[in-house]
């Protein structure tokens, strides 16, 4: 299988990115039985392990010109006069290339999730976030492999853009457990959530809505683990303490609003006006829509865990997503998962699935009977 690196059309990038840190690994040695609700996550995250190769069917193929057959609405330049200048070949290569660097920032991010959550299993001092650290690690490897499989497809992928390294660096970095947690689990993978929805819910292509909607069942699980862990821990930090971390969420979110959606990489390659389709991109209606409609799941987590202080509103108020105070996460993470239920039985790809998951939820009820 060709490495992804070598379907990158920028030159000279390295094969590794080397994140130094310095964190302290804890043993709890209280071995007590945990909070319920987290060890009901961990429960529930051993229940629901798929097999990226079993529960995908990968002989499915891309559509050489609209790949995940999404609207042209959603390339950030539709519209402009440099898109409607394009031949029909030209935006068939737009728009392979614009989702392929979706993908792209997907699997980078799912790679950073991975290093992540291994690292919040030596970090954290409790031992029920441990156990539930410990399932979202297999989560992300598997994702690792069903969106490099998928990226694979497209015949062209991108690295991680520079914002993101950013993020991911301070998150890997950070010798706070909780910092961690926010960077990655409120931030990234919130951001991700909505991302993933988007082409879940636009995309035509079975392939592109089963790996996305599959992904956001565990995605949803790993959101609500961070919301449980730090909803009981912040009121134990000093006012100066939360104060920091609020600092932290209003600079990763606007760090993430005005750098995330900015595929400049692609105007390169493809030799377009790069500054032209940016200013062009900036004033489109549709990605200020996308930009507002990616705060989504992260408002209503930050509300939750009780980083609700002036200066975090001030900022959602002017990003003009604070609106989303008001969503229910718990909701939406079922939802997540109902949607997911209900793409496989239409996607069935033919292999016994349904039958497998109901004996591991028979097995995991006969567990919790014992």
């Amino acid at each position: 299988m060709t490495a992804l690196r070598d379907l990158y059309p920028i030159p000279d990038i390295d094969s590794h990115w080397h994140v130094p840190n310095e964190f302290e690994s804890v043993f709890d040695w209280r071995f007590d039985e945990g909070r319920t609700t987290l060890m009901h996550l961990y429960q529930k995250g051993k229940d629901m392990q798929w097999d990226a190769v079993n529960r995908i069917d990968w002989s499915l193929e891309l559509d050489p010109e609209n790949p995940m057959e999404m609207p042209d609405e959603a390339v950030a330049i539709y519209g402009s006069d440099i898109w409607n200048r394009m031949t029909p070949k030209e935006k068939a290569e737009m728009r392979r290339h614009a989702q392929s660097w979706n993908i792209s920032q997907f699997l980078q991010g799912e790679q950073a999730a991975l290093l992540a959550a291994s690292k919040i299993v030596q970090s954290v001092p409790d031992l029920d976030s441990k156990f539930y650290a410990a399932t979202q690690v297999m989560d992300e490897a598997r994702h690792v492999e069903a969106y490099r499989k998928l990226s694979g497809k497209f015949g062209v992928s991108y690295p991680m853009t520079d914002s993101l390294m950013v993020l991911v660096n301070q998150a890997l970095s950070d010798s706070r457990w909780d910092v961690t947690y926010l960077a990655m689990q409120v931030v990234i993978e919130g951001l991700a959530l909505a991302a993933f929805g988007t082409i879940r819910d636009l995309a035509q292509n079975p392939l592109a809505r089963m790996v996305n909607a599959y992904v956001m069942e565990d995605e949803a699980r790993h959101v609500a683990f961070g919301r449980i862990s730090l909803r009981d821990y912040y009121p134990q930090l000093t006012q100066k303490e939360r104060d920091e971390r609020e600092e932290f969420l209003v600079e990763a979110c606007y760090l993430m609003r005005d750098r995330m959606t900015r595929s400049r990489e692609v105007y390169d390659v493809l030799g377009l006006p790069a500054k032209e389709c940016r200013e062009f991109a900036e004033q489109s209606e549709i990605v200020k829509l996308y930009r507002t409609m990616l705060f989504q799941r992260i408002v209503p987590i930050v509300k939750d865990i009780g980083l609700w202080g002036p200066r975090i509103q001030k900022a959602y108020a002017d990003m003009g997503v604070i609106h989303f105070a008001e969503l229910d996460p718990q909701a939406l993470q079922e939802d997540d998962e109902r949607v997911a239920r209900e793409l496989e039985e239409t996607l069935d790809p033919g292999k016994a699935r349904r039958e497998y998951i109901e004996a591991v939820a028979a097995h995991g009820a006969a567990g919790h009977a014992e």
